[in-house]
């Protein structure tokens, strides 16, 4: 068992300590309050003495029990007499020969006090004499108690007094036990914090959960060191490529635009040119999720017109020369309604490329692209919408998940490498927004994006 697994034993068992000890005290309490109020006003005995004084009959100064009288006797082992005025036995019934049959005034106010010799008695007055009954020594045991009347108020405050104390001592045990945990756990709490938002990690390894620090400081080293190294791969990568790259593009490009070259030739060097892009884009989006991701990327948040933003990106995708199959239209939800964003325009405009980039990529038969620009009180709404392949139900609850999908809509001959979505969230996460993805009617793809207005 290590030092952690001894630290939460030791605490769960405080805290049984802690309960047993509050129940036992207070268990304590109330078998005492009853005791006394059974010593105080319960009878003495459980012997029904005024039912057998009911069952002795006296016949001119005969005295004679019944058959019923003699069962009651025998049943609880005891023994009965009737004294007359001057303490003379005038009936007897199983009496000890050892006692005796005269009794003085004084003896008769001794065992009246519930004892003679050893057996407990109780005793009751009849018209024509003193009814005392003997009961088996060590059967019952009878105690006199008496309190004066100006202790009974003092007894009851002192009671009350000790159960307050009793839950406030239990109440104090817990804040002591639970602070206790509170001060070793603080730390581990906030290191695991740290480590879910990728802050480095350094926790003092001593004290009862001296492992557990341990652990997370090497947990915490693993995970900088691997963010590290990823981080050092791409940024490798996007460097030894970068040069090579714009090499394949000038030449590729230069041959596509060579009419002198064969037909073939040259839609050759248009094919290699496109892929040479596709990498490009795809090297430029490492690079960007990466620095979202980590919050390398500086954000310039100024004012913006969302209206204008959208108008100009869709100017954008239309100068760079769109296929023919595809149609782009753009719309306000509030034609003529001044609205302001804050915002990154650099981030935003590539938050809305890639989602025109994602219906062209996955339908390349072709479709019709609608993108809309809406607000309400709080936010603003942009939304991308496509009659293309659509998404399934399963790529949907993926997508409003945050989980990674290599394509939202129906997979084609070119794999797309699905960072186009991820830097999208990412960048509408940077902006305190949400994105949502949905089904169009009767298919296709909605995107919608809801960023806080600048109020």
């Amino acid at each position: 068992m290590n030092t952690s697994e001894r630290f939460f034993r030791r605490y769960i068992f405080s805290t049984v300590r802690i309960i047993v000890l509050f129940l036992a005290v207070n268990a304590l309490l109330v078998a005492s309050y009853f005791v006394i109020a059974y010593l105080g006003n319960v009878a003495t005995s459980k012997f029904p003495i005024e039912d057998f004084s009911n069952h002795i009959m006296a016949t001119d100064g005969e005295f004679s029990a019944d058959t019923q009288a003699k069962e009651m006797l025998n049943n609880f082992e005891a023994w009965a007499m009737i004294l007359d005025d001057d303490g003379t036995v005038v009936w007897e019934e199983n009496l000890p020969e050892e006692l005796p049959r005269h009794y003085s005034s004084m003896d008769i106010a001794m065992f009246s006090r519930w004892y003679l010799d050893d057996y407990p008695t109780n005793i009751a007055k009849r018209q024509d004499g003193l009814l005392v009954i003997g009961l088996p020594p060590e059967s019952v045991v009878n105690y006199y108690f008496s309190f004066k009347a100006q202790y009974i108020w003092p007894m009851l405050f002192g009671l009350t007094a000790v159960f307050c104390i009793n839950i406030f001592l239990m109440i104090y045990l817990f804040i002591r036990n639970a602070r206790r945990v509170e001060k070793a756990m603080a730390p581990i709490l906030r290191g695991i914090r740290h480590l879910s938002v990728g802050k480095p990690v350094h926790l003092e390894e001593t004290g009862e959960l001296a492992e557990i620090n341990a652990g997370l400081n090497k947990a915490g080293d693993y995970l900088l060191k691997k963010d590290n190294t990823r981080a050092d791969w791409i940024r490798g990568i996007s460097h030894d490529i970068r040069t090579p790259l714009s090499v394949i593009l000038g030449y590729a490009s230069e041959i596509e635009d060579t009419s002198s070259l064969p037909e073939a030739v040259r839609n050759q060097a248009g094919i290699i040119r496109r892929h040479s892009e596709r990498l490009k884009d795809l090297v430029a989006d490492l690079n960007l999720s990466t620095k979202l991701e980590y919050s390398m990327q500086p954000m310039q948040k100024q004012s913006l017109d969302p209206i204008e933003l959208a108008r100009q990106v869709v100017s954008e995708v239309l100068n760079d020369g769109l296929s023919e199959p595809y149609e782009l239209e753009l719309s306000e939800d509030n034609p003529g309604k001044n609205i302001s964003i804050l915002g990154d325009q650099v981030l935003l405009n590539r938050m809305l490329n890639n989602l025109i980039r994602n219906c062209i990529v996955h339908n390349p038969n072709g479709c019709k692209i609608q993108i809309s620009v809406g607000s309400n009180d709080a936010s603003c709404t942009f939304s991308v919408m496509d009659n293309g392949h659509g998404v399934s139900e399963l790529q949907l609850n993926a997508l409003n998940s945050d989980e990674d999908i290599s394509s939202t809509q129906k997979q084609t001959d070119e794999a797309e490498h699905g960072l186009g979505l991820k830097i999208v969230r990412q960048i509408v996460k940077a902006h305190h927004g949400d994105v949502l993805f949905s089904g169009a009617i009767p298919h296709g793809l909605i995107v919608s994006i809801h960023l806080p207005m600048k109020l």
